[in-house]
């Protein structure tokens, strides 16, 4: 089960205007599981996008990459179940050929067309079974499908993830709503698992694409489960521009709220996704500071929260603390630049109690506060570098038995 996170109910999530969702059951992998998604985007409505950096990426990253060289989007299409990653070409045309059923059915171009895929890597995707799902989730689309859009783009997530904001001011008024999914295989190199942003704002397409990543580098960047960047990863943001909002530039009344609100709808979904890690029982702030920079930070932040035997330490809450400090000394092989980091100077607290100064154990520590530290479902570890001003934060889960056994039996 996550830890302390519940999936939104249907009347939580608000519809955005200029944005219909529509899910079937197409039999991708499984029998009765909904795993076919339709979203249709109003005409006007700009898209931009980040994708993942895995040299395997799967043919629906590479064709989003084309389609998005041009405005126009007009629909996404979602399958769960099989990545439709290492298939080559074959791989490519089923993409394709899923674009053009999608353009056919709802009368727009090809290259309108956004396709997004998950699930098993290496296996060719039934492309037949997907087009045939295609006109139930056309006779399905409705402006208030994200509660049961969020629950079809799940693949070994216990819970669906998803957010929604109303922001009301003197200067303007919009609606985000957003959806994710993402268990296992995350360690996004630009984004999460699977994410789609979707706002009633009008933002101009430059402003969007550099919204779209700075977004994923606050909150999906800042995330770790096993460690592992998958071959899908893809985040999308999404302004329709049905709303009264309108983003023309960076001096626009009220673009500076605007903006942080996009950035903690996507926070709250990759820590949604951290909460849900498989077999996760603990959610783990890592907090870095005393930087020279907020690439070296996040360094030393992703070295401990990538460490399976820190992970594994917290699931026991087992205060074998010298792991953290042995993750934070070779955080170098992450940013050359912490080759030079002065280990006496480095301070280290699990909650608020202190654990190492000086090069070693603090004085005042004592095994016994740092194991009461390591029961709670949540935890903060806080580290200063002592070496400059710099600080950024990583989120991340224990590794418990379920873990195994949820990666051991994934195909079966």
């Amino acid at each position: 089960m996550p830890v302390n996170y519940t999936t939104p109910a249907p009347d939580q999530l608000y519809p955005v205007a200029g944005v219909k969702l529509g899910v079937t059951e197409a039999g991708i992998r499984k029998l009765n599981r909904r795993d076919l998604t339709l979203i249709e985007l109003a005409p006007g409505s700009r898209v931009a996008g980040v994708f993942t950096k895995n040299r395997f990426c799967a043919a629906p990253v590479q064709v989003c990459r084309e389609h998005l060289k041009q405005e126009g989007i007009r629909a996404l299409v979602i399958n769960t179940g099989i990545a439709n990653a290492g298939t080559g070409e074959q791989g490519l045309e089923a993409s394709h050929q899923s674009c053009a059923a999608v353009a056919k059915l709802m009368d727009i171009r090809f290259d309108q067309v956004l396709p997004f895929s998950t699930g098993v890597i290496l296996e060719p995707l039934p492309v037949e079974r997907l087009k045939a799902g295609l006109p139930d989730c056309l006779s399905a689309l409705k402006s208030d499908g994200w509660h049961e859009a969020a629950h079809a783009i799940m693949t070994t997530d216990t819970v669906a993830k998803a957010t929604s904001r109303r922001l009301a001011s003197a200067d303007f008024s919009a609606t985000i709503t957003g959806m994710a999914k993402g268990a296992g295989m995350i360690r996004p190199n630009m984004a999460t698992m699977l994410g789609f942003v979707a706002t009633d704002a009008a933002i101009a397409q430059p402003m969007l694409e550099r919204l779209v990543k700075e977004a994923a580098d606050e909150s999906f960047n800042c995330i770790t489960i096993d460690g592992d960047t998958s071959t899908n990863d893809s985040f999308v943001l999404i302004a329709t521009g049905q709303g009264t909002a309108k983003f023309e530039s960076i001096s626009a009344p009220g673009w500076e709220e605007f903006k942080q609100a996009i950035i903690e709808v996507a926070r709250e979904l990759a820590q949604a996704i951290v909460r849900d890690g498989e077999g996760a029982t603990k959610y783990i702030e890592i907090a870095v500071e005393g930087g020279r920079s907020h690439e070296e930070c996040k360094a030393v932040g992703y070295a401990i929260g990538h460490s399976p035997l820190v992970k594994t330490a917290f699931f026991a809450s087992d205060p074998n603390l010298g792991r953290i400090l042995a993750a934070i000394g070779y955080a170098w092989n992450n940013d050359p630049g912490l080759a030079d980091l002065d280990d006496t100077q480095v301070k280290v607290w699990l909650g608020d109690t202190l654990v190492a100064e000086n090069g070693g154990r603090a004085a005042s520590y004592q095994e016994e506060a740092g194991a009461a530290a390591m029961k709670p479902a949540e935890i903060k570890v806080r580290v200063d570098l002592g070496r400059g001003s710099h600080q950024a934060k990583v989120w991340t889960c224990d590794f418990s038995y379920d873990y195994v056994k949820i990666n051991a039996d994934y195909r079966s």
